[in-house]
């Protein structure tokens, strides 16, 4: 790629700096990935690129997820010192995952655009409201379910590898809840679910070039995926993230929580209008 035709567009640079700083710090403020913050920005960003509007969400989706490589990089080193992450959890889901990421980018594809817009508003307004919902205790003598065989776990892996794949999120909205629910202690379900971002990230990167192989969208993009975007906003995430992170240690991040859910309740509503309304 010719940084120097990059650094023709100012705009676009400033523009993917500025979201990337966004989402990086978000996400370490808040634990929650930026996938589902920037496919709505990116597809605006896409828009003026000369990228069909058939091809905006699928672009979006497909540069989001792949940053997550990046970012998810950076967390599960932190994550690792800390002694948090489950590495035979990993090494059990991470088949499953890759095989899941790499049939949900063959999906969407496939998938009309509305759809896929549509698809996307849903999953935006299920999180906000499981963000909004405050999380019920164990009850006094209740026993946490415990994890799977080995094959149930491949099945579980397959299945957060698809959707992730689908919206461009790392999975933490899925493995999570999945993995604490199941006994897991939440510091080592965020850890391992951050590490699980690695594989969600690669399988999806490698899903969406293929399943784009045969397109020739714009400059500078390979398969579905946005080369400049990728470049400028994993950049500015990665230098961001540790910052909201020391933040979120120091501060009460409960009521910004509900402020976020209530800006992916907006970006729902948004996605539901551009697929209904908006698109071709």
């Amino acid at each position: 790629m010719d940084l120097q035709l990059i650094a023709l567009d100012p705009q676009l640079v400033a523009y993917c700096l500025l979201l990337g700083a966004a989402l990086g710090f978000l996400a370490g403020l808040l634990g929650i990935g930026g996938g589902m913050l920037m496919v709505p920005f990116m597809m605006q960003i896409l828009a003026n690129k000369g990228i069909a509007t058939d091809y905006l969400v699928k672009v979006a989706v497909a540069t989001s997820l792949t940053t997550i490589l990046f970012t998810s990089l950076s967390s599960v080193r932190a994550h690792h010192r800390a002694g948090g992450v489950r590495w035979d959890l990993v090494a059990l889901l991470t088949p499953g995952i890759i095989l899941g990421a790499l049939f949900g980018a063959q999906l969407v594809g496939f998938a009309p655009a509305r759809w896929l817009e549509l698809s996307f508003g849903v999953f935006l307004l299920f999180t906000s409201m499981t963000m909004l919902k405050a999380k019920k205790p164990l009850a006094e003598g209740a026993v946490p379910k415990t994890l799977p065989a080995r094959g149930a776990l491949f099945g579980v892996g397959t299945l957060i590898g698809v959707i992730s794949a689908m919206v461009g999120a790392g999975g933490g909205f899925l493995t999570v809840p999945y993995l604490s629910n199941r006994g897991v202690s939440m510091k080592n379900a965020v850890a391992t679910s951050a590490a699980c971002g690695v594989p969600i990230a690669l399988g999806g990167a490698l899903g969406y070039i293929w399943a784009g192989r045969n397109l020739n969208l714009a400059p500078f993009t390979l398969g579905y995926l946005y080369l400049p975007g990728l470049l400028l906003i994993s950049l500015a995430s990665v230098l961001t993230a540790p910052i909201g992170a020391r933040i979120a240690h120091r501060t009460d991040t409960v009521q910004l929580r509900k402020y976020f859910a209530m800006l992916l309740l907006t970006l729902a509503a948004y996605m539901v209008w551009h697929s209904l309304w908006h698109s071709i």
